[in-house]
């Protein structure tokens, strides 16, 4: 069992920055691919970033290459999201996913672990 705890998330001017984190907790961090997920209000889950295990090839969506970096710190067993040059349409519910296949964790993670999700709004 995987419990994932976010946090990080606020209301933030078009053109800011914010830096969500989540923690993983209940079992080993190594060898867990992680990713993050948004969900606009009316819109579906949509894959944002990924980040394997051995905190290489991170991917993103290209709707936020350039602007969010996706990290890991395996000690601290957190993963971070920072986002840069925010935009109104970035504003979601953002979810942290965990899995051990990285071609789930990108997808449906069907069989992983998601976290309760953080707040980020972005005014114009």
């Amino acid at each position: 069992q995987v419990q994932l705890v976010e946090s990080g998330g606020g209301l933030v001017q078009a053109g800011g920055s914010l830096r969500l984190s989540c923690a993983a907790s209940g079992r080993t961090f190594s060898g867990t691919h992680m990713a993050w997920f948004r969900q606009a209000p009316g819109k579906e889950r949509e894959f944002v970033a990924v980040i394997s295990w051995t905190a290489g090839n991170p991917n993103y969506a290209d709707s936020v290459k350039g602007r969010f970096t996706i990290s890991r710190d395996n000690v601290k067993n957190t993963v971070y999201l920072q986002m840069n040059s925010l935009k109104p349409e970035d504003t979601a519910v953002y979810y942290c996913a965990a899995h051990t296949l990285r071609s789930r964790v990108t997808t449906t993670n069907d069989g992983g672990y998601w976290g309760q999700g953080t707040q980020v709004t972005v005014s114009s």
